[in-house]
C-alpha cells in the first residue's frame, strides 16, 4: 500500500472543514484530473510543497509576485513594519504615500481608495458608476473575471471557466438584469448594444488584456472603440486591471495601449502579495464618494499598515532601471521556447503572450474571445498540467489561466521549463495517438 504524501494527508483533512477542501476554487485542481499540493515555503521562482518538492513557479500567486516570492525588500518592509501594529482602523502615513505613488504612476487617476480585494474595488467601481451616472444597466465581456460580486458572475472566467459554471446559484435573477456580456474583441456587438441601450448604460468594465479567460490580447481597435462609444453615450470605461497594473508596463495596460479610462481597478501588486485592491480615476468622479459624496463604500482593514507597506517596497523596486525590459525578455524567451517544444513535439499550441504574461491553449486556431478560447482541449492540457508538475514546474491547474514570469525567473529556469514542456508534450503526443 503506497504511503500518502503530506499534502494528500492534508487535503483530506482540509475537505472535512473546508467546502471542497480549498479556500478558492481553481485550487482544488479538478479540472486536471490533480490533487492541490500544499505550499510549506517560497522564495524566488520557487515553491517547495509540505513533502520537500521544489516547483519552478509560474503562477505567481496569480499575478502579484512580479518580484517573486518573499522579496528581501518586501519581507524587510513588512517585518518592520508588524512590529509597529498590524492593523490601526484609522488613516495612517503609509496609506498617504501609497496612493501618491499609485497616482504618480497610473496615467488616468486623480484619486484612488483603498481597499482589500479585487473583488472589492470592481464592486465598488460599479456602484460609483451608477452612482455617478444615475443610470442602472452595465456592460461586460464574456470570459472577463472581475471577483465573484452578484451581478458580476454572468459568464465570467477564471474559476467559472475553469469548473464549466455559466454563472451561479445564489444570484437572483433581478440581480443581473442589467448585466449585458458581450462577445470580447467584438466591437460591432458593443456599438450594436450601446444603440440600443447607451442612454442606460452607466459603465462598460474590462480587462483590457483578458487574464482570465487564458490571455486573450485585444484587437488594435477594440479598446479605443470602447473608449469613443463611452464618450458618445455619456457612460464611464472602468479598466479592471488587477492582472495588468504594474505587470505591463509602470502604468499598466492603460499606459502600454495608450487609452485612458474613467476609473481603474487596481489589486495584487500594489499589496506586494498581501490582500489588497484599489479603485480611482478622475477627480470629479471620485468625489462621489463618500464622505466627499453619497456613494458609499467601506472598509475597517483598507489601507491597512502591512499591505500598503508592502506595496510600496514593491512598486518602489519596479522603477529600478531596465526592470520591464528584462520581463518582456523573459516572456519572449519563454515563449519562444514553449513554441519549440511545440513544433518539435508536433503537438498543435497557441501561444498567446503579451510582456510577462501569457497562455498557451491547446488548439491550433487563434484566440481572439472566449468561445474561441472554450476550443481549446482541455483534455490535453490536464495532461501536460500532470507532467510539467512531474518535472518539478508548477503551471496554472486550468486551461483559462495565465501564466506569469517573475524578476525571480532566470535563463535556466526559462530554458528548463522549456525542456519540460517538450518532455511533457511528448507524453501528450503519445497519448492523442492512442485516443
Amino acid at each position: 500500500m503506497t504511503q500518502k504524501t503530506v499534502s494528500q494527508a492534508l487535503f483530506e483533512r482540509a475537505q472535512a472543514v473546508i467546502p471542497g477542501g480549498v479556500n478558492s476554487p481553481v485550487r482544488s485542481c479538478r479540472s486536471v484530473g490533480a490533487s492541490p499540493f500544499f505550499v510549506k515555503r517560497a522564495a524566488g521562482c520557487r515553491l517547495e510543497d509540505e513533502d520537500g518538492r521544489i516547483y519552478l513557479d509560474y503562477v505567481g500567486s496569480w499575478g502579484p509576485l512580479i518580484l517573486g516570492h518573499a522579496h528581501p525588500r518586501v519581507v524587510q518592509a513588512v517585518r518592520r513594519a508588524a512590529t509597529q501594529g498590524t492593523s490601526y482602523g484609522v488613516p495612517c502615513r503609509l496609506e498617504v504615500e501609497l496612493a501618491e505613488k499609485v497616482v504618480s504612476m497610473v496615467p488616468s487617476m486623480d484619486m484612488v481608495r483603498m481597499v482589500n480585494s479585487g473583488t472589492e474595488a470592481t464592486m465598488s467601481a460599479i456602484r460609483l458608476a451608477r452612482g455617478y451616472t444615475g443610470r442602472s444597466k452595465i456592460i461586460k465581456f464574456d470570459g472577463c473575471y472581475h471577483g465573484h460580486s452578484d451581478c458580476l458572475l454572468v459568464k465570467g472566467g477564471s474559476g467559472l471557466a475553469t469548473l464549466g459554471i455559466p454563472g451561479s446559484p445564489g444570484v437572483p435573477p433581478e440581480v443581473v438584469a442589467h448585466t449585458l456580456s458581450l462577445p470580447y474583441n467584438d466591437l460591432a456587438s458593443v456599438e450594436a448594444a450601446m444603440k440600443a441601450h447607451g442612454e442606460k448604460v452607466a459603465c462598460i468594465i474590462v480587462e483590457p488584456v483578458a487574464g482570465n479567460m487564458g490571455t486573450v490580447i485585444p484587437k488594435p481597435e477594440f479598446l479605443p472603440g470602447l473608449r469613443r462609444l463611452c464618450d458618445t453615450y455619456g457612460s464611464l470605461l472602468i479598466f479592471d486591471e488587477v492582472i495588468t497594473g504594474f505587470r505591463l508596463a509602470p502604468g499598466g495596460a492603460q499606459e502600454r495601449f495608450g487609452v485612458r479610462p474613467d476609473l481603474t481597478c487596481l489589486g495584487k501588486i500594489i499589496g506586494g502579495g498581501l490582500p489588497v485592491g484599489a479603485y480611482g480615476g478622475r477627480r470629479d468622479i471620485m468625489e462621489k464618494v463618500a464622505p466627499l459624496g453619497d456613494v458609499y463604500q467601506a472598509g475597517t482593514l483598507s489601507g491597512n499598515p502591512l499591505a500598503m507597506t508592502a506595496g510600496l517596497a514593491m512598486l518602489e523596486e519596479l522603477g529600478a532601471p531596465g526592470i520591464y525590459e528584462s520581463l518582456r525578455t523573459k516572456g519572449e524567451r519563454l515563449e519562444a521556447g514553449l513554441r519549440e517544444a511545440a513544433r518539435i513535439a508536433d503537438v498543435p499550441v497557441t501561444i498567446n503572450r503579451i510582456e510577462s504574461m501569457g497562455t498557451a491553449f491547446f488548439t491550433d486556431k487563434e484566440v481572439l474571445d472566449f468561445a474561441s478560447a472554450l476550443q481549446a482541449d482541455t483534455a490535453t492540457y490536464a495532461i501536460f498540467y500532470r507532467e510539467m508538475l512531474t518535472r518539478g514546474v508548477y503551471i496554472a491547474p486550468s486551461q483559462f489561466e495565465s501564466f506569469f514570469v517573475s524578476t525571480a525567473h532566470e535563463k535556466e529556469d526559462l530554458d528548463r521549463t522549456a525542456e519540460a514542456a517538450l518532455e511533457s508534450l511528448r507524453v501528450v503526443k503519445m497519448t492523442q495517438r492512442r485516443r
